[in-house]
Order: structure tokens, then C-alpha cells, then sequence
């Protein structure tokens, strides 16, 4: 999977097996339809969505095999058991914006329309992850939440519904699914759908939801009702959003159109320009991140001046990700943490929920935000915050504690 492109498969022939799920004999090795593959890519190109066609030395450079993966391999082991004489367009959803994806799945309608072949569309991933304690993740019960609301959506045919599913939700569901069915119901775009539950079971905690669609033509422009509803919800958050956040989002607004720095407006607290706190910007993309940067100590006058620098720095300074474009804005939560004076703290002390913790040997130092999910313990917090600072745990170092105010 590529953060910014879509990837094809793209040599003749393609194989795979779950042999790393310990079932070997269960392999199989299918034709690429070349044609219709080239076809997609090359309408997407000129549609502006970008794609990548993989062969075995491009995935080599990322460490990673040409292969057929599990999620292929599942469904195609019962389509196998009855059809054989067929050839697959092996696609692997990007990280592109949602109604990117759905772009793309009416791209292959058109492509499919205009090559007169028979077609079935497969969008397959797993539902939540978070279904049971014993399985391979944690108990959420927003993953049980996810998994009724989406059959339920598309059972009902509720496209614009799914492109506004709760976004809390889908973060703490931990599912993978969504990205495949954007692309498929774009497949579909033009059609009325209902969707027929054929089964669904979350054994070993995950989610895996069985479904077939029934298409009826119809003249709805379902893009452009997902279009507005999608700017009329960011038009009413940003009517009803914190002044920290307010300030950080048109912080890097200001900067990404006019290239300068914004001058601290007078609609923020007394308390922001009258306090210095070291501050994180925090930036994510449908529930993933896209930047975080921020200071410890303060390093200007004031909280609202600390928000406005390190706004900008979240969106264009932090060195794991590629800037921020404008057009990215509107996908794109802020959450400001003001943090509270560090002090010196014993391991026995520190609280992973309640506390966040700064370690220092020498010049280096690392810190790390508290109640970060999958950071359950002090050891664990103390192991991650070292590897950050490139402290080896037996060298001498000390530790800091602080609380954060967290503004979303």
C-alpha cells in the first residue's frame, strides 16, 4: 500500500499462498488482464489520481514481494472452487482521500463499460479489529458500532451515510475495509444499490462481513451530495470549534496561502497571550497522522504565539511526511496540547494516561504525549520514549513527568 498512490499489478501473471498463515496447500496463480489494467491507470492519470503499475523489482526497492495478498487470496479461494477460466485486475487501495477513491472506482465502471467484458468487482477487507479481548487486539466497543452501522448502510444503499460515518468511530474500530468499499461503490456510482447480507461472524475478535449487491439504474449525482455534505460538516465544525484549534487550523491556512506567518487574531483567550507553555500541534487524516510537532518548554511570549509557530512547523516541518497542501485541508483534524511545566519524576511516578514523560542523558532527550493508544504501561512508555532520545536503557538518564490540556 502507497500513502499517495494506488497500486496495480502489473506483470502478466501473479501467484500467492497462505503459507505464512500456515496453510501452504492453499495457493493459487492467476492471468493479469493487462488491457483493462492499463486502461484504468491510464484514465486515472488524466483524471489527476494518481497510480502506480508494481512489478517485482518496484516492489523489491519497499523490501516487499510480488504476490498475491490474503486479501485477495480469501475470496479467491471460493470464486476458485467454481470459476477457473478468468483474469484478475489485482488493485491495492492507497492512502487518497476518500472521494479520490471513489473517483477511481467510477474510472473502472467507465473503463469495464467500454471494454465489453464481463465483470465482477470484489472490494474486500476485514471489518473491526477490536471485536474481543482475546483476540489480536484489544476489546473497543466502538468496533461492535462500526461493524452494525456499516452493514447497515450498505445494506440500505446509503452512500453518502457511508462517506460520513462517524470518524471517532471508524478510528477506534481499527477496521480495514473502508478504502476497498469507497472505490466499489464508486464502481457502482449511477446505480440505486441494496446490499444483502449473505453472512457475518467475528471470530478471532475481527470482523468479516459477507455481502452481494443488487444494482438498479438510477440519476442521482451521488458525488456531488457526498461533495456537500462533506463541506457542510466542515463548515459547521469550524463553526463550533475550540479557539486553540481554531487558531492552529488558520495558523497553517494562513501560511500555506500567503507563505507568512499570521498575526495573533483577537478573538483568543486572555488566557493565550497572558501564559507561556511549550504546545503540540497535532495534525491527522482519517484517523492517521499527518504531523505532530511541538515544544516542550515555550519558546515564545505566549500560548496563542506558541500555536500560531508550531502549527505552521506540524505542517510543514515535520520531517516523517511530505508537506500539507491546501486541498488537504478540509480532511485534515487539529488537536492542540498545552502542556504543563515539567518536573522531575521517579519511574514509580509516572502514569501513561495521566502523564507524559520527558527523559535527558547529556544533549539528548525524548518526550512522549501522554494516553497514547496501545501505551498501557510505565515500562512501556519508558522503553518508547528512550528509543526516541537514542538512550540505551542502561545508560544513566532522567525523568520528567508533565500533564497536558487537551484541546480538540
Amino acid at each position: 500500500m502507497f500513502s499517495d498512490a494506488i497500486a496495480l499489478s502489473f506483470e502478466p501473471s501473479i501467484l500467492g499462498s497462505l503459507e505464512q498463515f500456515g496453510a501452504p496447500e492453499v495457493s493459487m496463480s492467476f492471468d493479469i488482464d493487462m488491457d483493462l489494467t492499463q486502461e484504468i491507470m491510464v484514465r486515472a492519470s488524466k483524471n489527476n489520481i494518481q497510480t502506480v503499475g508494481v512489478t517485482g523489482s518496484i516492489l523489491k526497492q519497499y523490501g516487499r514481494e510480488y504476490e498475491l495478498d490474503h486479501g485477495s487470496i480469501v475470496p479467491l479461494n471460493f470464486v476458485e472452487n467454481k470459476y477457473n477460466s478468468f483474469k484478475l485486475v489485482h488493485i491495492t487501495y492507497g492512502g487518497l482521500t476518500p472521494i479520490q477513491l471513489y473517483k477511481f472506482g467510477m474510472l473502472i465502471k467507465e473503463a469495464v463499460d467500454e471494454s465489453y467484458k464481463n465483470v465482477v468487482f470484489i472490494g474486500s477487507g476485514d471489518l473491526s479489529h477490536h471485536l474481543k479481548d482475546e483476540g489480536p487486539y484489544n476489546y473497543n466497543p466502538y468496533g461492535e458500532k462500526f461493524d452494525r452501522s456499516i452493514i447497515s448502510l450498505l445494506k440500505s444503499g446509503d452512500v453518502v451515510g457511508v462517506f460520513n460515518i462517524n470518524s471517532k468511530m471508524v478510528e477506534n474500530a481499527g477496521e480495514c475495509a473502508l478504502r476497498s468499499y469507497y472505490i466499489m461503490l464508486g464502481a457502482m456510482d449511477g446505480n440505486e444499490i441494496k446490499g444483502e447480507l449473505l453472512s457475518y461472524e467475528g471470530t478471532f475478535g475481527v470482523g468479516y462481513a459477507v455481502m452481494k449487491f443488487e444494482l438498479k439504474e438510477g440519476d442521482r449525482d451521488v458525488l456531488s451530495e457526498i461533495i456537500k455534505t462533506k463541506r457542510d460538516k466542515y463548515n459547521t465544525s469550524l463553526n463550533n470549534e475550540d479557539v486553540y484549534v481554531r487558531l492552529a487550523r488558520e495558523s497553517l491556512t494562513h501560511y500555506l496561502i500567503k507563505g507568512t506567518y499570521m498575526e495573533v487574531p483577537k478573538y483568543v483567550k486572555e488566557e493565550m497571550l497572558n501564559i507561556k507553555r511549550g504546545v503540540f500541534v497535532s495534525l491527522k487524516k482519517f484517523g492517521v497522522l499527518r504531523g505532530c510537532i511541538g515544544t516542550i518548554y515555550p519558546t515564545t511570549e505566549s500560548v496563542a504565539k506558541e500555536i500560531v509557530s508550531n502549527a505552521v512547523a506540524a505542517g510543514e516541518g515535520d520531517p516523517r511526511f511530505s508537506n500539507v497542501s491546501v486541498e488537504e485541508l478540509e480532511d485534515i483534524v487539529f488537536s492542540v496540547d498545552v502542556l504543563t511545566e515539567p518536573e522531575v519524576a521517579l519511574k514509580e511516578e509516572l502514569n501513561p494516561k495521566k502523564f507524559g514523560v520527558v527523559v535527558k542523558s547529556g544533549i539528548k532527550s525524548g518526550l512522549l504525549l501522554p494516553d497514547i493508544e496501545g501505551v498501557d504501561t510505565i515500562n512501556q512508555q519508558i522503553s518508547i520514549v528512550l528509543k526516541k532520545a537514542e538512550i540505551p536503557p542502561n545508560e544513566d538518564y532522567s525523568i520528567e513527568k508533565f500533564q497536558v490540556i487537551r484541546h480538540i
